[in-house]
């Protein structure tokens, strides 16, 4: 193992940690299992243990409730070191028995760094209780750990974090459960992660002395553990509530082989630290695979949502284009300032006229050219307002289609409308965009040629003409609606042409046009950001499986 191997893995269980995995995606339960236990093995076993080579073998003690845990460790250190009884959960701090000179690994951070130490009295949940007995030779330790099926859901994740720090597992189960579904989750977690194993088959009746015995090793053959030690406890009334030395002997002679022999727990240390160095990759593999499916689903919700936005953009567009913005109260107001008839009769040999009319009409009256603003304002801001509200529902309807895109607005709420804060900002960046179709006319108006003239005008009234003449096509209107819009677009056109010339005037109507399709653009998007919000806590960044990726390229190298 190379020198590096440390970094390496620390790098492995950053990135691992970083993955969001919580999209309602197939097998994410699966690999959110993976990635937490990878991380929990990395800091609980893999580093420290990386980091003293030489400190004590832990073997951790696991089993279902009432499988005979507590009573098996007090038994080979022959005396209560941790309680038993019929109380369930019993064991609700793990306890920790080794020989007192090794008190030294086991005061700091060597086995489960985040859990607080005690010493004396009864263990106390939520602390490591560590019990010194001459009873265990010095390199050697037992760690009973909480029940993996206790009906408390912080004991049996604590059970499962013990038994990801161990370098052996002496596991205990029963002649009457030992085929439950729960201590073979586990059995297999041993084997996919390397662990060395030991297996307690206690209880056994005299009546089943082979048959269960039998049957248990055709099931490890079958679930790829052919090498577990199987040690055999028959059933028999406890002593002083320890088990007879008689009953105990096939465990006690497995205890005492490693006790006796330093090249041998030397040995299961490599063993499993190798296998879980070797387990790794397959794994991490099962994360990747995962990452890259929560990308594929959020891109498409993604797209969903985009999609939907971009119609939305096209709808406001589309209203540009064919002059519906002119409807209702803007051509009202735009009608009482030009008229029609006379207006249109003369424009061609009266052009300064029409001028002086708005003039007049405009600056005659002071309330008509706020009016009309307020009526342009008004309406730019109903069209992006209901072109967002489609977009919402949109999104919203296709993301109930799917089932991670549902469980993603479960809870939630407001997100098949526009957002809260669409219309102040709405009638934010329209008053913004007047305020810069005011700047370009005073600036298109700086020349002295035109300057006289837009005095006469004015530079509201120059102003407002041209947002007009962004809205005033006649496409999409009929009737009555076609003659108005269409001297409002002759009105508007001839003005502007007589203040700032032709090219001026398609220059500024395409800049006004460009600016609040812009200011548009960026209303739609934050409205469609808080579907990227929910996706952006659920799903994994763009480039985890990389990342994730050249971290488990780097463990293989360094291991």
């Amino acid at each position: 193992m190379r020198a590096d191997l440390p970094a390496a893995l620390g790098r492995l269980r950053d990135d691992l940690d970083a993955v969001r995995l919580d999209l309602a995606v197939p097998g994410a339960d699966e690999a959110r299992r993976t990635r937490d236990d990878l991380v929990a093995q990395v800091d609980d076993y893999l580093l420290p243990r990386l980091g003293q080579m030489d400190a004590p073998a832990l073997i951790v003690v696991g089993g279902s409730t009432g499988a005979g845990k507590s009573t098996l460790v007090n038994s080979l250190v022959g005396s209560v070191v941790s309680p038993a009884g019929v109380l369930r959960p019993t064991t609700r701090a793990p306890v920790l028995a080794f020989h007192p000179d090794d008190l030294e690994w086991f005061e700091g951070a060597r086995v489960l760094p985040g859990l607080p130490r005690a010493r004396g009295g009864e263990a106390r949940p939520g602390t490591l209780h560590l019990a010194p007995t001459e009873s265990l030779p010095p390199g050697l330790a037992l760690l009973d750990s909480p029940d993996i099926d206790s009906v408390l859901a912080e004991n049996r994740a604590l059970a499962a974090q013990l038994l990801a720090a161990a370098d052996g597992w002496l596991f205990v189960t029963t002649a009457a459960r030992y085929a439950d579904a729960v201590p073979w989750g586990y059995l297999r977690a041993a084997r996919d992660r390397g662990t060395a194993l030991s297996l307690v088959l206690n209880r056994v009746p005299d009546d089943a002395g082979r048959e269960v015995p039998a049957h248990l090793r055709r099931m490890l053959q079958d679930e790829g553990l052919p090498e577990a030690d199987m040690l055999i406890v028959p059933e028999t009334s406890l002593a002083e509530g320890l088990v007879p030395a008689g009953a105990l002997a096939p465990v006690r002679a497995w205890l005492d082989a490693l006790a006796a022999d330093a090249q041998a727990r030397a040995a299961l240390v490599r063993r499993t630290l190798r296998g879980a160095l070797a387990s790794l990759p397959a794994r991490a593999g099962v994360v990747e695979s995962a990452a890259v499916e929560q990308l594929s689903t959020a891109a498409e919700l993604r797209a969903e949502a985009d999609g939907a936005y971009a119609a939305a953009l096209h709808e406001v567009e589309a209203a540009l284009r064919s002059g519906s913005l002119l409807r209702g109260e803007v051509l009202a107001r735009w009608h009482e300032v030009v008229g029609t008839g006379d207006v249109m009769r003369a424009l061609e040999s009266r052009v300064g006229w029409a001028r002086d009319r708005l003039k007049g009409l405009l600056s005659g009256k002071p309330a008509a050219d706020d009016e009309l603003r307020e009526a342009v304002e008004n309406r730019v801001e109903a069209v992006v307002r209901a072109a967002a509200e489609r977009a919402a529902e949109r999104t919203a309807r296709a993301w109930r289609e799917r089932v991670a895109g549902r469980a993603l607005l479960d809870g939630t709420t407001g997100f098949d409308r526009a957002s809260g804060g669409l219309e102040a900002a709405a009638e934010d960046e329209v008053r913004a965009w007047q305020g810069v179709v005011f700047d370009l006319v005073r600036e298109e108006g700086a020349s002295k040629r035109a300057t006289a003239r837009l005095a006469s005008l004015g530079v509201n009234g120059a102003g407002l003409t041209v947002m007009l003449a962004v809205f005033a096509q006649t496409g999409g209107l009929t009737g009555a609606e076609v003659v108005i819009a269409g001297g409002t677009s002759a009105v508007g056109q001839k003005v502007l042409e007589a203040i700032f010339g032709d090219q001026a005037v398609r220059t500024l109507a395409a800049r006004a046009r460009e600016d609040l399709l812009a200011r548009v653009e960026r209303l739609l998007r934050g409205d469609a950001a808080r579907f990227d919000a929910l996706l952006d806590e659920a799903a994994p960044e763009a480039d985890s499986f990389a990342r994730l990726h050249e971290a488990v390229t780097a463990i293989r190298r360094a291991a």
